[in-house]
């Protein structure tokens, strides 16, 4: 490939039209950067194969002149169901290349989620997994799928289906550049769907201007650069992993890419490769503190760890930077492209102990550098005190939200009512500026008129040395209306009693917020960490009328 070819490729007639002083701000670009300063740099690791930039160039390009070929115009969907692959990661570059809209879906979705998902989106193009042959199976019957690519290793192809190996498919296109069919940064670059926690998944519209943007807010507030080496523990189908996808491309830096989280792979990889970047859940990181190497263990350099999904208690910042990781807290939604805040760190918190920093950290902190607008407002959009303890809405707009829900005019207007993005979520704003998620709009328990945040109750749970995880939900209660449950994880070989478990919450918490019940076991999570509550509260509620608050 002809490396000056990256040069020239954005001078045509469509992009040559703009004002001197502006480009269209598209990630594809990222990709190119990196082409031509890095092209034999290692750029994806995953397994046993290694590309370097320059394959991985060539092979997006075969991607997208693979996909046109095909018949995949301007604006058509193409959907990828696979869990984290190299493929996933070409996918992001080749798909939008060509104008069309990836629509990356959750591997763990059940045949008929996925079908309405492809259905909704109405895309023609399944760039499937091998593994997860028996779920597209099920659904081909009833899907208008003009072709199914699929990647890894065990399925027969079948041409007569429309099916086609990865690996063939790129060979019939070409690994010469061109120019990206991009005449517009607002044009839709990738559909992710809502993670379903709460109802119907809806398909949520990112741009090639917001990706671009929510890329470099990536780099700067997590501070990844060349040298950098991303462990993919977060899945790519989730806000398209959080825009790392672009973010570490942009940097230059090194994609290391696990299918799932297995903690031993996980250290192992960290070891390895020099890992110094990876995202995740708190529930990954209590995977990882619960299942260390040795006793003792540090990992052997710093390792910037950032992490959103759900409030993470102090406690387990406190025992993931004991390990020797740097704990970047981070806070959004699909809506708003993964994160949009940051718990920004100051220099004159490092003197504390590291229970206060935890404390501090696990806070949701103030808007990214690219998307300040960030507000925590009452019903009528009113700013509430910055108390530290005046309860209100979190609200957003800006560079960081998403164009609208994809054919659902509706649902767009009711979540942009009074011209901010309102995310659902319950928040205090301190008196320095710093937001503190309290709990979801759905999650508060209102006990006899009382308001208690489940997220409080959590992080005290959490600090009790033998709970691994907890949950925290109202149930019906005849004399107050509902009362607190705890869902708890106990830590292997460790033992609890739900006596117990009260009498600590009650040492640490006014005791009207404190559990009544507990109820041990595995919690229900989404695949990608987040508990579902939902479902403990179908369980504790059936026949029951449901909560309005």
């Amino acid at each position: 490939m002809d490396r000056t070819l990256f040069q020239k490729i954005w001078s045509r007639d469509g992009w040559a039209g703009l004002p001197v002083h502006r480009s269209l701000l598209t990630p594809l670009s990222f990709l190119e950067r990196t082409l031509h300063v890095f092209p034999e740099k290692i750029g994806i690791v995953d397994g046993d194969r290694r590309f370097t930039y320059r394959e991985v160039g060539e092979r997006v390009y075969r991607l997208a002149s693979a996909l046109r070929r095909a018949g995949v115009r301007k604006g058509d969907r193409v959907a990828v169901l696979s869990p984290n692959a190299a493929e996933v990661l070409e996918a992001h570059f080749g798909v939008p290349q060509i104008g069309a809209v990836l629509v990356a879906i959750n591997v763990r979705l059940s045949p008929s989620e996925v079908a309405a998902i492809v259905r909704h989106s109405g895309a023609r193009v399944l760039v499937a997994d091998a593994s997860l042959a028996d779920t597209v199976a099920s659904l081909r019957r009833d899907l208008d799928l003009s072709l199914v690519v699929w990647t890894g290793e065990g399925r027969s192809r079948d041409p007569a289906w429309g099916e086609i190996g990865y690996e063939g498919f790129l060979e019939t296109g070409s690994p010469e550049p061109f120019a990206p069919d991009v005449d517009d940064e607002d044009q839709t670059i990738t559909i992710n769907y809502t993670s379903g926690t709460t109802g119907q998944p809806k398909g949520v519209m990112y741009t090639h201007r917001g990706a671009y943007l929510n890329a470099l807010g990536e780099i700067v507030e997590t501070g990844l650069q060349a040298e950098s080496v991303y462990l993919w523990t977060l899945p790519m189908f989730h806000c398209n992993g959080w825009c790392f996808t672009w973010a570490v491309t942009a940097a230059g830096a090194r994609h290391v890419v696990v299918p799932k989280v297995e903690p031993a792979r996980v250290f192992e990889l960290v070891e390895q490769e020099q890992v110094s970047h990876l995202c995740g859940a708190p529930t990954v990181l209590v995977m990882l503190q619960s299942e260390l190497p040795s006793p003792g263990y540090r990992f052997p350099q710093p390792l910037r760890t950032v992490t959103a999904g759900a409030p993470p208690p102090p406690a387990v910042i406190e025992r993931m930077e004991g390990l020797g990781a740097v704990i970047t807290h981070v806070y959004g939604l699909t809506e708003t492209y993964g994160p949009h805040t940051v718990c920004k760190w100051k220099a004159e918190w490092d003197g504390k102990a590291i229970s206060a920093r935890a404390a501090l950290k696990a806070r949701q902190g103030v808007g990214y550098v690219h998307a300040p607008e960030l507000r925590v407002v009452d019903a009528q959009l009113n700013d509430v005190p910055a108390d530290g303890e005046t309860m209100g809405e979190i609200v957003m707009r800006g560079n960081n939200v998403m164009k609208g829900y994809f054919r659902d005019p509706d649902a767009t207007a009711a979540a942009f009512a009074g011209g901010w993005f309102h995310s659902g979520d319950l928040g205090v704003m301190h008196p320095d500026g710093y937001v503190e998620l309290r709990d979801r709009k759905k999650d508060v328990i209102i006990s006899g008129g009382e308001n208690i945040s489940t997220v409080e109750v959590e992080k005290v749970l959490f600090f009790h040395p033998a709970v691994l995880e907890a949950a925290v939900i109202g149930v019906p209660d005849e004399k107050w209306g509902e009362v607190p449950k705890a869902f708890v994880t106990l830590r292997p070989g460790r033992s609890a009693s739900e006596a117990e478990i009260v009498g600590y919450c009650r040492e640490h918490l006014a005791h009207f917020k404190c559990p009544k019940k507990v109820e041990f076991g595995p919690l229900p999570k989404t695949s990608t960490g987040k508990t579902q509550k939902f479902k403990l509260r179908e369980k504790e509620w059936a026949g029951q009328a449901k909560r309005i608050h």
